[in-house]
């Protein structure tokens, strides 16, 4: 008989087997949203100067690309501006529903949150290798199944953004800067980074 403990790097959401939202919606107490994204990603640092860093929600636009800005409302919770396909903005209030140091934030988006959502992003020693660190996010995309295919066409729907994000998140901490194609500060701007 198999270890059932032993799990490879990859979020328990991606599994190839049942509905992936339904089962992790009923890992998080609070769930929202219909569609599933879970990305991993193996970072060559410590645990808890990766858990560190990501907990204080204010540095997380320099990594997260379509972060316009994060507004720390208290410990629990946060206000999230984010860029949305066509140059507009969605906006939502997250709370954090769960937290364990080095291991686990968890949050759900308060009502009235254009973009409903839900995940967690934990943290898991990789010995040699560094922190595995996975992004679980459940979200209701703003105008549906159509919103989700324009949100493709213009990057910013969520699965590639997860993607891109936990990259960028793992080149600012393993080199302490992000590579980007832009050879200038205007061009920077341009590229919307």
């Amino acid at each position: 008989m198999a270890d059932e403990s032993v799990r490879d790097d990859a979020p328990a959401a991606t599994a190839k087997s049942g509905d992936a939202s339904r089962q992790f919606a009923q890992e998080l107490p609070e769930a929202k949203g219909d569609q599933v994204v879970a990305r991993s990603v193996t970072i060559n640092r410590p645990v808890g100067e990766l858990f560190t860093f990501f907990r204080d929600f204010s540095n997380l636009p320099s990594f997260m690309e379509n972060v316009v800005r994060i507004d720390i409302l208290d410990e629990k919770r946060s206000h999230w501006v984010v860029k949305a396909p066509g140059g507009g903005t969605v906006e939502w209030t997250a709370r954090i529903t769960d937290e364990a140091p080095n291991t686990l934030i968890a949050w759900i988006s308060e009502e009235g949150a254009d973009v409903p959502n839900s995940g967690h992003v934990t943290f898991r020693d990789a010995g040699a290798r560094g922190t595995v660190v996975s992004a679980t996010i459940l979200y209701d995309p703003p105008a549906g199944f159509i919103g989700k295919i324009v949100a493709k066409m213009f990057q910013r729907e969520p699965a590639i953004q997860a993607r891109r994000d936990l990259r960028r998140f793992k080149q600012l901490m393993e080199t302490g800067e992000i590579a980007t194609p832009a050879m200038n500060p205007k061009q920077f701007e341009e590229m919307g980074l």
